[in-house]
């Protein structure tokens, strides 16, 4: 089950990495950041999962040797990327409908032959 998730955050990161590298859209293009992000969030996700760990969450008189917990630090770092994700989004449509309000497209070839 594991091993899917690597798959599939391996394949996220390479269409948002696609998308970005080969559409001349400005909205495919953010959509594509998009996506390579939820990919790394997977990864990151991933790689901090534990077959059978139990939540962090413990008093003192439950620790024992025998425990074993799910790393938190990566699940911490996911949400603030999650964060960081939708801001980044929100900017980056926000400056793509400037764009298309100062330059009337959204073709990236020609918003960079028309400001020379």
């Amino acid at each position: 089950m594991i091993l899917f998730n690597y798959i599939a955050s391996f394949f996220l990161i390479v269409l948002g990495f696609y998308c970005i590298v080969t559409k001349y859209n400005a909205v495919k293009t953010v959509i594509g950041l998009s996506i390579a992000d939820y990919g790394v969030n997977l990864l990151i996700i991933s790689i901090g999962f534990n077959p059978g760990g139990t939540a962090p969450i413990y008093t003192w008189g439950e620790l024992n040797p025998s425990s074993f917990f799910v790393d938190p630090i990566p699940q911490a770092l996911t949400l603030t990327s999650i964060v960081i994700g939708a801001c980044t989004t929100a900017m980056s449509l926000a400056l793509v409908i400037k764009l298309k309000e100062s330059y009337g497209t959204l073709d990236t070839r020609e918003i960079r032959r028309l400001n020379g």
